[in-house]
């Protein structure tokens, strides 16, 4: 069963070193309490600018698709492994992170500044990548379908 209340995030482009990472999109989906729509947020960097533009917020019907989508997003992240430590090293290989946060459930994957270029003590099977994946693939569903 998906929590009650959420807030999740999705930023493509992690991978930093000497200097931060620069985003090429972020995008964040939240459900407050007692609510039966997601709150949708997108910024996307266009190429060859320097920031991120951001668009309107927007809102889906919280309906049992979606609900579906949320509860399957939720039990992948309950399974997969973070780096360790965080922000060391993009372990799924995407550069992209998610950040996750409920309840009964913090998980976020390229810490909160991105990955500096170390080593993880923690690496990802291919298992574990695939459903990485699939939670992207998730997100950019829901929000995909505010376009």
């Amino acid at each position: 069963m998906a929590p009650p209340e959420y807030s999740l995030r999705l930023q493509r482009g992690i991978a930093g070193g000497f200097a931060p990472p620069t985003p090429n999109a972020i995008f964040t989906v939240t459900r407050p309490l007692n609510h039966d729509q997601l709150n949708v947020t997108s910024a996307i960097r266009e190429i060859g600018t320097a920031s991120l533009a951001s668009a309107a917020p927007k809102s889906i019907q919280n309906d049992e698709d979606t609900n579906a989508l949320i509860e399957e997003l939720h039990g992948i992240l309950k399974e997969i492994p973070t780096e360790s430590p965080p922000g060391s090293e993009d372990i799924y290989g995407l550069d992209i992170s998610i950040a996750w946060g409920s309840e009964d459930l913090m998980w976020q994957n390229g810490g909160p500044s991105g990955c500096g270029g170390g080593t993880s003590s923690v690496q990802a099977t291919d298992e574990d990548k695939a459903k990485f994946k699939r939670a992207v693939e998730i997100v950019e569903k829901l929000v995909g379908e505010t376009a």
